[in-house]
């Protein structure tokens, strides 16, 4: 009889979607969740994926300790004694600020509570920060100003009850793909995206604020202005409901806020500003959607109260279809916020302040509290690096590659006395620097509860036995905690994740009498068989009362008097300035299909077919200026670092600034890591560092050959190391790895082993292949740069050939059947369909992206791919000329 679905939450992006899950010796197939509320069964193309990234390949599943420079097997008894001994040892000898732990968005409710009660209630440190500060936190620190709390006000409902969506910093298309899929299902509404670059959402809007880099709180403050000056305010919301009015106009009285000035500042036409704000004005339910374009800045949390404000000022909040909406973008950033995952922060959303202080430590009944604020993530490894933390605990997360700076990491790691690494992977950039590597059970292995940006706790199951010797994040730091004081072995006794919840559910409801909006008292109580049975349920959710639905209707906020805040917002220079030397705005951002630091995604092959590589968008006029072409390598540097990537010449980009996307680690594109570049400037209230604007400039690589090598998948071997100027990035895919490589020495082939070679004079492309007992085991191809080479898709497919057809072993040095026609850059990745495809069913007459869905099959999946699709057609009408490649 096959297994039956099991429900569970899927473990990306913030919208927290349901999936169904059958899985049959980790052979896993997945389903969208029907009955749950955040998606109605929808999935994107990372979710659809998640089967292909069950697997064992490339986990770590015993603990490891680092001896000699090398990394050895140990027992849980000799880590986690090592551990806690250490621990322990640096905390006598300097205290307990000398110690810290960096935790992650990615690690459920249980584990995140865990690890704060232990830091804050036990050790005595705030110094527990998440990499959450790197996407949410100046969404945070806006809330708490405005509201009074970290209260996120919309649902995911109110996307399809607005009649108006303005996107501030959020391209919904790639980064939350479901969400726009149920926006799709919404006629007539008027959508604005704000963004300095046209991303899929842009182009799919109906207005797009194109503005200059860092012109967000003047465009906002704007609004603002324009709402006074007009008298669109609602007078009684204002009246009875909020505080802060006369400081806030005077504020903006101090600034030109002419339509001229504003437009002109912002580098949009005054046409376009007008059209916004009078849209803003004139539509009741309007949702205003900002994530991590908005908030990664040294001026985030203003950016995020100037929208509020105007949210605010016109009454726009509390209503179904109206409300300033932060979307997360981890699948627990949400939960980790609940129980104090950041270092400014108590659990239960509580401060510093005494009397809760008090209250935290009287619930956890513990021998102390942390007395201060700790030490965000930027300043904790800069703690690091100086030795004044000399040991960190990191779960669940990849520093060395996430975070700003990047350089500075590898030096603070390196000195550190010890790092501890939990994850679930044997080889991450940060896996390596570890002291210490304790096996983390991954998705689908794990048990707890996530919380998604509309407040909605959803279950994470455990679907299958745990493998080797992994164990739950929370049971591995209860672990320690026990082994670090025998006086503390009660308060970490949980026997499973039920009891850590219900501990995290009873603290947002004690002494709570309605102080607190977080209060999950009616979640208290349950027993195991009903917490592993808990449905989606939203907070606030009170003892005795009903589950929580809209924020703020009543129109009382979190404050002392209930008042909502209007903050006047500061409009200010970038932290860093463009300079002569680095006269570029560099930006980095996400791609469609893949997820943080690729140590997920990258094992499904479908997702590293749309894009293979990181890519550098830059302006035409740019490119043209300094003899950049389309396709070919560049050379970006800031005062930071440098890195190497393909150009891709576009006018998606403002001319002077670039693009680059933040994903690539060592393992799959040493040369092209974005965040060695970017500069380490955070927003002085959240901490948030600045992603989105660091002075750079680029030039030319002028490589003079290029070629691939590929290889059995998961390859550990040596690959070529022909010149010390190679470049290569390397991506999976379902039986093969595919190197591309390129450089401007001179190529010898000459020590590379084949059965097969041909080396054409007249071309300089050269090639070798090997076939052992029947199987191919060995692709090189090398040209010059200017020479193209063959696709590489059907000697990928070969890899997977338990032997190999006479026809195709004849074709192996060519690169293709005879009369194969390429695929073209491929657009869906779930099937696999390329522009040619699309193109040509387009010219054969396809006029929607359904009709283009029938033909080809491309967006009949997930769906993750019609805004690109959308534009194929547009590009067809504009053009009035067939598009094939």
């Amino acid at each position: 009889m096959p297994p039956s679905p099991q429900s569970t939450t899927c473990p990306y992006c913030g919208v927290g979607c349901g999936v169904k899950a059958v899985v049959n010796n980790r052979q896993m197939t997945v389903t969208g969740d029907e009955t749950h509320p955040a998606n109605q069964g929808r999935l994107c193309s990372k979710g659809t994926a998640l089967g292909n990234t069950f697997s064992l390949e490339g986990r770590l599943l015993e603990p490891r300790i680092r001896r000699n420079g090398q990394f050895e097997t140990a027992t849980w008894d000799e880590t986690l004694e090592t551990a806690a001994a250490k621990f322990a040892q640096v905390i006598a000898d300097h205290g307990p600020d000398a110690v810290a732990f960096y935790v992650s968005g990615q690690l459920l409710t249980e584990d995140y509570y865990a690890v704060n009660k232990l830091a804050k209630g036990y050790i005595g440190t705030a110094n527990v920060d998440t990499n959450s500060r790197l996407c949410m936190s100046s969404a945070v620190a806006a809330h708490k100003q405005a509201f009074g709390a970290d209260l996120v006000p919309g649902t995911y409902d109110d996307l399809t009850e607005a009649d108006m969506l303005v996107f501030s910093g959020h391209n919904a298309a790639w980064t939350h793909p479901v969400l726009y899929r149920r926006i799709e299902t919404r006629d007539n509404q008027f959508r604005v995206c704000i963004d300095p670059k046209r991303t899929d959402t842009a182009k799919a809007a109906d207005l797009h604020l194109m503005i200059k880099p860092q012109t967000d709180v003047r465009l906002w403050n704007g609004l603002c202005a324009h709402l006074i000056a007009r008298d669109a305010l609602d007078h009684d919301f204002i009246d009875q409901h909020t505080e802060g009015y006369s400081r806030l106009m005077a504020a903006l009285s101090a600034d030109d806020q002419s339509l001229d000035a504003i437009a002109e500042d912002c580098g949009i036409s005054v046409t376009d500003l007008k059209t916004f704000y009078d849209a803003f004005l004139h539509t009741p339910k309007v949702v205003s959607l900002f994530s991590m374009g908005s908030n990664q800045s040294s001026q985030g949390v203003h950016k995020g109260l100037a929208l509020i404000n105007a949210h605010l000022l016109s009454g726009k909040i509390g209503k179904p279809g109206a409300a300033p909406f932060s979307i997360t973008g981890q699948p627990n950033a949400m939960g980790g916020r609940e129980v104090g995952g950041l270092a400014n922060m108590l659990a239960a959303h509580m401060d510093f302040d005494e009397a809760s202080k008090s209250l935290v430590q009287r619930y956890w009944g513990s021998p102390t509290i942390a007395p201060k604020a700790g030490l965000k993530a930027v300043d904790m490894f800069e703690a690091v690096r100086l030795g004044k933390i000399k040991a960190i605990w990191i779960m669940a997360t990849n520093p060395m590659v996430s975070m700003p700076d990047t350089n500075k990491i590898h030096e603070a790691l390196t000195n550190c006395e010890l790092v501890v690494v939990s994850d679930v992977f044997a080889r991450t950039d940060t896996m390596n620097m570890a002291h210490i590597q304790l096996p983390a059970a991954a998705w689908g292995e794990k048990d707890g509860t996530v919380t998604n940006s509309e407040r909605v706790i959803s279950r994470q199951r455990n679907l299958v036995p745990l493998p080797g010797s992994v164990r739950p994040d929370w049971a591995i730091v209860s672990e320690v905690a026990r082994r670090m004081n025998p006086d503390w072995v009660s308060a970490f006794n949980w026997a499973g994740p039920d009891e850590v919840f219900a501990e995290h559910a009873g603290l947002t409801a004690f002494e709570n009498d309605g102080k607190r909006f977080l209060d999950l008292g009616g979640l208290t109580g349950m027993s195991k068989a009903e917490y592993d049975a808990l449905q989606p349920v939203r907070w606030p959710f009170k003892k005795g009362g009903l589950p929580g639905d809209r924020l703020f209707a009543d129109g009382q906020f979190n404050t002392p008097n209930g008042r909502a805040r209007l903050v006047p917002p500061i409009v200010r220079s970038p932290a860093n300035q463009t300079t002569d030397d680095f006269p570029f705005h560099l930006n980095s951002a996400r791609v469609r299909d893949h997820w943080h630091t690729l140590t997920r995604t990258a094992l499904a092959p479908e997702l590293n077919r749309h894009l293979t590589e990181p890519l550098l968008d830059i302006h035409p006029e740019d490119a043209r200026r300094l003899h950049i072409k389309d396709g070919r390598l560049a050379v970006v540097t800031t005062a930071y670092g440098e890195a190497i990537l393909k150009a891709r010449v576009t006018d998606d980009v403002r001319e002077g600034s670039l693009h680059i996307p933040m994903h690539w680690t060592k393992q799959f594109a040493p040369f092209g890591r974005s965040n060695q570049l970017i500069n380490p400037a955070v927003d002085p209230i959240s901490g948030q560092p600045e992603f989105k604007h660091t002075p750079a400039n680029v030039r030319a690589y002028n490589e003079a050959w290029h070629g691939f090598v590929m290889t059995p998948r998961d390859f550990d071997g040596e690959l070529p190391t022909w010149s010390d100027d190679t470049i290569w990035r390397r991506a999976t895919h379902a039986h093969a790895d595919c190197f591309e490589f390129a450089g401007i020495a001179p190529v010898d082939m000459s020590g590379i082993e084949a059965c097969q070679t041909l080396d054409d004079v007249t071309t300089g492309l050269t090639r070798r292949v090997r076939v052992e007992d029947g199987r191919l085991t060995r692709v090189v191809f090398v040209a010059p740069i200017h020479k193209k080479l063959p696709p590489r898709d059907w000697l990928l497919e070969r890899f997977g050939d338990a032997e190999l057809e006479a026809a195709h072993r004849a074709a192996l040095l060519i690169g293709r059947l005879p009369g194969m026609q390429d695929k073209g850059r491929i657009i869906c990745a779930c099937r696999s369909v390329g522009e040619i495809a699309i193109n040509a069913a387009i010219d054969d007459g396809a006029k929607t992206v359904e009709d283009i869905g029938d033909i080809t099959t491309a967006g009949t999946s997930c769906g993750s791919c019609k805004g690109e699709l959308k534009q194929c057609l547009l590009k067809r009408v504009i053009t009035k000329e067939p598009v094939h490649a």
